[in-house]
């Protein structure tokens, strides 16, 4: 039921969420200047950093002198307030991060996981993961987790995992090449092992979130492709993540190029990443990236986006060759430029954007409020 408590209070977020995406993109700030990026009055700012700064999440720096009065309060985020740890559900790997509050990787880990993984041997693997990074305290028993206590002010924990799933719904529904992932609640079963939030998406989308934040706004309209034990692409369209009508959206390499191709694991012929890994496999890299190439200009072709991010770590066994495939393969106009770039975090970037996710969840501007770019 709505009431006009739930409606302060939810305004009173939204708030304290403009401020603190505002203190990620700069390196100092002031209350006027909040107020005219946000259109927030003094006033409204006023409180606004005076919570924050009582949660931590900010802090007076110093001070400015302007002229008669008293001087102006300068702000900064705290990065090592909160944090939070992202995961890269691989087929054959565990790759676990932990971030700050501006996103930055503070350690990274890879472990293996055995093959044809069940989600309680998934669930084992991400428990010890979480404890690694972030020190013990969760997933102990019922009602454990990262208290106050911890020292490490965990905000949740951020899953990009192998497709299809269900976003929305937390499930993975028949993840490629992994026979025991039908229908599997995987956020539930992960906030029941852990006792903190859980952010599950697809891999792609995860990664494609952390090349928006470190790139900023001129990261519009792009595309992360994902090489790594499957080929997939994550979409970032308008300004946000893409992920289509099912959420299941960036099923890149299961898109047909040859008609009478060879069986995909999907039940197609002549898919994309069928054709890429059987020219791997015949010791064939250069033609396994002409291939690759081949399904981004289709894909520009369709999405008209005008940034390609390569990523995934089999990718980056031969970037140049990739990259070099790709530019070659784009035509050349000069109205229609596409920039080629390789992920800014290499490996580390779908599990960097997991956490980034739920660091957004938590400290984001909730989306469709029509609000001017802070930045």
């Amino acid at each position: 039921m709505d009431t006009p408590g739930a409606h302060l209070e939810h305004l009173r977020d939204y708030n304290e969420s403009l401020v603190v995406a505002l203190a990620r993109s700069r390196a100092e700030f002031d209350r006027s200047g909040v107020a005219e990026a946000t259109g927030l009055t003094p006033q409204a700012v006023s409180k606004v950093l005076g919570r924050l700064v009582e949660h931590g999440l900010v802090e007076i720096c110093g001070v400015r002198r302007q002229g008669v009065g008293k001087p102006a309060s300068i702000y900064r985020l705290v990065p090592g307030s909160r944090h939070a740890v992202g995961i890269h559900v691989a087929r054959r790997t565990l790759r676990t991060v932990l971030t700050d509050l501006a996103g930055t990787v503070l350690s990274s880990r890879v472990t293996p996981l055995p093959p044809d993984f069940t989600p309680g041997q998934l669930l084992d693997a991400i428990r010890a993961g979480v404890r690694d990074a972030a020190g013990p305290g969760v997933g102990s028993g019922p009602g454990s987790g990262f208290g106050a206590g911890s020292g490490v002010g965990l905000v949740g924990v951020g899953i990009g995992m192998v497709g299809p799933l269900d976003h929305a719904a937390g499930i993975v529904r028949d993840a490629h090449r992994l026979r025991h992932w039908h229908d599997v609640p995987l956020r539930e079963l992960a906030q029941e092992a852990l006792a903190v939030p859980v952010h599950l998406d697809k891999d792609v989308t995860a990664g494609v979130t952390a090349e928006a934040w470190r790139r900023g706004p001129t990261f519009r309209d792009g595309a992360l492709i994902m090489v790594e034990s499957g080929i997939g692409a994550g979409l970032w369209l308008g300004g946000a993540a893409y992920r289509g009508a099912h959420t299941n959206a960036g099923e890149f390499g299961h898109t047909v190029l040859q008609l009478d191709g060879p069986r995909c694991v999907c039940g197609r012929s002549g898919c994309l990443e069928i054709l890429h890994d059987t020219a791997v496999a015949d010791g064939r890299v250069d033609a396994a990236a002409r291939v690759l190439a081949t399904g981004i200009v289709n894909l520009l072709q369709t999405t008209d986006v005008n940034h390609v991010v390569l990523a995934g770590a089999d990718l980056l066994r031969s970037p140049e060759v990739y990259e070099s495939a790709t530019r070659a393969a784009i035509p050349r106009s000069h109205w229609l430029d596409v920039s080629v770039t390789l992920a800014e975090l290499g490996a580390d970037v779908i599990a960097a954007g997991a956490a980034m996710q739920v660091l957004d969840a938590a400290y984001g501007i909730p989306s469709k409020m029509g609000v001017r770019s802070l930045f």
